[in-house]
């Protein structure tokens, strides 16, 4: 195994998190930095600021003995030799990415250079963002011989951050200088050559030591577009997946059998074909538009990026609709919201279309009560607070003298629900299911209306009970 690397990792967000974590059970030394005071003192006393599955048993196990949170920008450059920047590139006003975060820190790494430095894309960014990082350092006097500049995009997913860390499908390396190769190559070598699967205690995942991570070096453009480009195609399958069971919702289809049947050739695969209320977080929407700003820079006609985006936001409009055509009227009716996280098994609310979906559903003067395993303390950040917005403590509180439950999110506990109990407690037995949870002829058994996304819709003969009477 080769001697552990002196790592900073600037921002301390799911992905600066996530990497200072895992290079830390790979063996190195970690110093992680955030300008945030309280959440520093917050990861220096053990607590974990984001939900996800591992984090917090590897926070607890590395935690004062192979990484260490500080605010001190200038010592954690000082003592490191490669320095990943993890801060975040929001989306701006024209679609590209708001690169500011990213000058920032770079300008202050220019600061304390006092000897070789690999400075590594971890952020998202465009293309030649590596240019402008190293013109950065060039215009605040740092000599070019002591630096390098590196693209080593993230392939994450949230929920499953931790485990795609350290059982990767690929290790994409932007390098245009073969001392900078050499010094990523040495970080990622327990994972592709496969020593740290063998260490007692490794998490268990896809790779081994066998079968060990795949590691792939580029030029530093290359390697900035992979992201881009791999986000944006998964974002296109979503989008396409959902065009497609408009159509077959049209004509009586299935979308789950179609999806089923074209996963089914190896040249497309089943994964994100899924049909639902499209894609959200911090990733798609902000890459999409990202990408296709950087397109349209150098004169290239990339309009298909505009329908992904068009056929996702559109989903949101036709769930609505699925709503008010279920209930006729909105005013006044109660809707237990299942789901308030983009996508199951994470807290992160950004661009959630559930969230999207309620204010619209408020604005319409419906009463949501809402409920969500890990997410509803962010959703109280993001949602007004008022009487029309409750929150409750399980799935059945949520759906107590409901006129419908919404599944809005995909978690595993949404599809694992007492049919039983539910039809129990609501007011009518009606479904509107965003994420197509369930099949259709069990919830017609159950004697539940289900309305879901790309089959035909189950309305079922219902009798309901007065308001504020529960059975």
């Amino acid at each position: 195994m080769s001697k552990s690397v002196s790592i900073c990792v600037i921002g301390s967000g799911y992905v600066g998190l996530v990497a200072a974590v895992c290079f830390a059970e790979m063996g190195h030394r970690v110093i992680c930095v955030d300008n945030d005071d309280a959440k520093v003192k917050t990861l220096r006393e053990g607590g974990v600021p984001i939900f996800e599955e591992h984090l917090p048993q590897l926070l607890a196990k590395h935690r004062d003995r192979g990484v260490e949170f500080t605010a001190n920008l200038a010592s954690a450059v000082e003592r490191s030799e490669a320095i990943f920047i993890a801060v975040g590139t929001p989306q701006g006003e024209t679609g590209a990415a708001d690169m500011s975060y990213v000058e920032a820190v770079v300008s202050e790494i220019a600061r304390h250079v006092n000897s070789y430095k690999v400075i590594v894309e971890k952020s998202t960014v465009p293309v030649y963002t590596n240019e402008w990082v190293s013109r950065v350092l060039h215009r605040h006097g740092v000599d070019p011989t002591s630096f390098d500049v590196v693209s080593n995009p993230e392939f994450l997913r949230e929920g499953t951050a931790v485990l795609d860390f350290m059982h990767p499908d690929r290790i994409v390396i932007g390098s245009n200088t073969d001392r900078s190769a050499a010094v990523l190559r040495r970080i990622y070598e327990p994972l592709t050559s496969g020593s740290y699967y063998d260490q007692p205690g490794a998490l268990a995942g896809t790779c081994s030591a066998v079968r060990p991570a795949r590691i792939l070096f580029t030029s530093a453009q290359s390697a900035e577009i992979i992201k881009h480009a791999s986000n944006a195609f998964l974002a296109l399958k979503i989008s396409f997946i959902n065009a497609v069971a408009n159509l077959a919702e049209a004509v009586d289809a299935d979308i789950e059998d179609i999806a089923k049947g074209m996963g089914m050739d190896s040249r497309i695969g089943p994964r994100f074909l899924r049909a639902g209320l499209g894609y959200g977080g911090s990733c798609f929407p902000k890459d999409v538009a990202a990408f296709q700003w950087v397109a349209q820079q150098k004169g290239v006609n990339f309009k298909l990026l505009q329908e992904i985006s068009s056929i996702n936001e559109a989903q949101r409009d036709i769930f609505f609709n699925k709503v008010l055509s279920a209930l006729w009227t909105l005013r006044g009716k109660r809707l237990a919201a299942l789901g308030l996280a983009f996508k199951g098994e994470t807290d992160d609310v950004r661009d959630s279309p559930a969230i999207e979906v309620i204010k619209r559903l408020l604005d319409a003067g419906v009463i949501i009560k809402a409920y969500d395993p890990a997410a509803m303390e962010r959703a109280k950040e993001v949602l007004q607070p008022s009487i029309k917005m409750q929150y409750a403590a399980d799935v059945y509180e949520a759906a107590t003298d409901a006129d419908a439950v919404l599944i809005l999110t995909d978690w595993s506990e949404f599809a694992e629900i007492d049919l039983v109990q539910l039809k129990q407690v609501v007011r009518f037995p009606i479904v509107i299911d965003g994420r197509n949870l369930y099949k259709p002829q069990k919830m017609q058994d159950h004697g539940f209306t289900y309305v879901s996304v790309g089959r035909p819709s189950n309305y079922h003969a219902q009798q309901g009970k007065p308001r504020g009477m529960v059975s």
